[in-house]
């Protein structure tokens, strides 16, 4: 398995384990009984919680244009240190931009959505 294709399997567990950090605040704002109804009526969730649910639909976002342009560069045959590059620099990018949305640190996150993005240009650059 290529570094690109780690990079995108950590970014994929990264998504999984984001809601596990957000969720138990949430519950503690709307109780475990509305978490486990249909979610109708309940109110947008607050604070850490919130910044928590945000930071998870930003990474959903943006890992589908980074598993495309690395599953395409995989297919490709294209594998070199820029991908690489890209691949790892997305995922660092997303894992800080997860922990500062989470504790409300703004200039920073921004900057690691930019990187974020950097890494995926990285890669499509590589390809085309």
């Amino acid at each position: 398995m290529t570094s690109e294709l780690w990079a995108l399997l950590w970014s994929a567990i990264l998504c999984l384990v984001l809601p596990m950090l957000y969720g138990p605040l949430r519950a503690r704002q709307i109780g475990p009984a509305a978490l486990i109804g249909n979610r109708e009526g309940i109110p947008e969730p607050t604070g850490a919680a919130g910044r928590g649910l945000r930071a998870h639909r930003n990474l959903v976002e943006n890992l589908l244009p980074f598993a495309i342009v690395v599953l395409i560069a995989r297919s490709a045959g294209i594998s070199n240190g820029m991908t690489v590059l890209g691949a790892w620099l997305f995922l660092a990018a997303r894992v800080v931009h997860a922990g500062c949305y989470i504790a409300g640190i703004t200039g920073i996150r921004t900057l690691a959505w930019l990187a974020g993005g950097l890494g995926i240009v990285l890669i499509i650059i590589q390809i085309v």
